[in-house]
């Protein structure tokens, strides 16, 4: 089989936001650049086209004008109370943790905001935690949802790489698999790999892997930016850790198929120091797609704090396991149960003020940036056009007119059986007695009521305080959670320039990495948690590092 021989500057390996922003880096500082992937074309942009565009910033405008106090200080006692950093390879993504607030705190929106990006002007509250001030989660809301989501962030660096591209400084080459870094006299080389047959699958859906040439690229510098392992359930239970007890038997699938944690073992191979495996991001609120692009596509659902949260056999949740507190803290008490799945009890009301799902195309108004379609979808009675889709089409979700007929679909359900239904009608009887009168001993409802004093939260986040067998709330709905898998939160070991480590810390030459292949900067920025809308943000931040320093070394 022939082999095709080419050369550059820079070698970029995966085209999802941290290989985009790093491919236009390095040709903002005049350098030549290839850019490969294994998918067609359709697929430029990678995981964060599919995203629901969520950015992380410290004392925003935006956060300013609802009124919310941030600051540098908070922000990173909330980042490092989550992370939890507690190893010695920890050193590298400490220095990209503060590396990284300094950004949020500074350049990072005034640097998007130059490329055209824009954000919607409601705050976002996620992983709000409840352990204490020093404890995971955000003591503020922080989560800017980007105006056109995750098309809407990768839309300017696309542009630059198809910018180059025309001018002929850039050179994009779908369907070329690495296989191999190159290795000459310990500093990398290049990379050669497989030339895979044409395809025509669309944006997210599976391709072939038939080879039918080979290639050769030698470079200067190469950028690995290929993503984690959340396609690969295989990969995922391997790495599972003990401390989130057994992995599960059933998972959803958060990401295409082509997120397959192939790199890092290429980049291993090749002398990378691969650090933190174990620690990885997934959601406890997964749903399976009723209209899937991908296999096993599940669809996460971002919910509010209102509804009822119980496990599989219909025992609640712990305090303060609440809907949108602790993601990593939730999947751990899940796995006790000895079930891979668990049930959201709730109301219509509930599910249309507070139910929105994660991902650009089940966000037409912002993905669109259509103002009319916002307006009328957010803000008027009804849920949104996707969710409306899933309560009439998702196999996951029950309605029903009254608690009894609930309980009784419920039971029928698969996975229902292990349900203690007489505990199930007691946990919600028992809720609506506690929202009766302005005075409770439930913590959510607690919770739910003081968030209600956030104008972000009353106006499209938080219900207004009902009983969910409440006629005028009704009718009653039941969801069936999954394992949603997403995110790697380990990956190659990199210095502050994306430069890649070896075993003994030295940085190999030629070599950089950047994006979630490693873990988002550093391998493993975000410590065993996330405070979310940090995954883009760190593609961002370790793509431009990368970058920068790649085409500086090329020089």
């Amino acid at each position: 089989m022939t082999t095709t021989p080419l050369s550059t500057d820079v070698l970029v390996i995966g085209w999802g936001l941290a290989g985009l922003v790093a491919a236009a880096e390095a040709l903002d500082a005049g350098r030549r650049v290839i850019l490969v992937d294994q998918e067609p074309r359709t697929n430029l942009g990678g995981q964060a086209w599919w995203s629901f565009g969520g950015l992380f910033f410290i004392d925003s405008p935006e956060q300013r004008r609802f009124g919310i106090k941030d600051s540098l200080e908070l922000a990173t006692q909330d980042w490092f109370g989550n992370a939890g950093f507690d190893r010695p390879e920890d050193e590298w993504p400490r220095r990209w943790a503060e590396a990284y607030l300094q950004f949020a705190a500074g350049e990072k929106r005034s640097w998007l905001r130059e490329r055209g990006v824009g954000f919607f002007p409601v705050v976002g509250w996620a992983e709000r935690g409840g352990y204490g001030a020093i404890g995971p989660g955000n003591s503020v809301p922080r989560f800017h949802i980007t105006w056109g989501t995750g098309p809407g962030i990768v839309a300017p660096f696309a542009a630059a790489v198809e910018q180059g591209e025309r001018e002929g400084r850039l050179t994009v080459l779908p369907r070329h698999r690495v296989t191999d870094l190159i290795v000459t006299d310990g500093t990398v080389t290049g990379a050669s790999g497989s030339i895979l047959a044409t395809s025509g699958s669309k944006r997210g859906v599976p391709s072939t892997r038939d080879v039918i040439g080979k290639v050769e690229i030698t470079a200067t510098a190469t950028i690995v930016s290929s993503g984690g392992i959340g396609g690969n359930h295989d990969l995922v239970r391997a790495a599972w850790p003990a401390r989130l007890g057994t992995p599960p038997e059933h998972m959803i699938t958060g990401v295409p198929a082509y997120v397959d944690g192939s790199m890092h073992g290429v980049s291993e191979a090749a002398g990378a120091r691969l650090i933190n495996g174990d620690r990885m991001w997934h959601y406890v609120e997964g749903i399976a797609n009723w209209d899937p692009v991908w296999p096993s596509h599940g669809i996460r659902i971002l919910p509010g704090p209102s509804s009822l949260w119980l496990d599989a056999t219909g025992k609640r949740l712990p305090v303060p396991l609440f809907p949108g507190f602790d993601t990593l803290g939730t999947l751990e008490y899940l796995r006790t149960t000895g079930h891979d799945h668990s049930w959201f009890v709730t109301s219509r009301q509930i599910v249309e003020k507070e139910f929105a799902l994660s991902g650009s195309e089940q966000n037409p108004d912002l993905t669109g940036k259509d103002v009319g379609l916002l307006v009328r979808s957010r803000l008027a009675k009804g849920p949104t056009g996707p969710v409306q889709s899933f309560l009439d089409e998702g196999e996951d979700f029950i309605v029903e007119n009254d608690l009894e007929s609930l309980l009784e679909q419920m039971q029928r359900h698969p996975g229902g059986e292990h349900l203690d239904i007489e505990n199930v009608r007691r946990e919600v009887v028992a809720r609506d007695r506690e929202i009766e009168n302005e005075f409770t001993k439930d913590a959510q409802i607690g919770m739910l009521r003081s968030m209600r004093s956030y104008r972000g939260d009353k106006l499209i986040r938080t219900a207004a305080p009902h009983r969910l067998q409440d006629p005028i709330a009704g009718p009653l709905v039941a969801v069936k959670l999954h394992v949603l898998t997403r995110k790697s939160l380990g990956g190659i070991n990199t210095d502050l320039d994306g430069r890649a480590l070896d075993a003994r810390g030295n940085a190999i030459p030629g070599l950089y990495a950047a994006g979630e292949a490693s873990g988002f900067g550093g391998g493993g920025v975000h410590g065993y948690r996330a405070l979310e809308g940090t995954f883009l943000g760190g593609c961002l931040f370790s793509g431009r590092a990368a970058g920068r320093a790649a085409a500086s070394a090329a020089g």
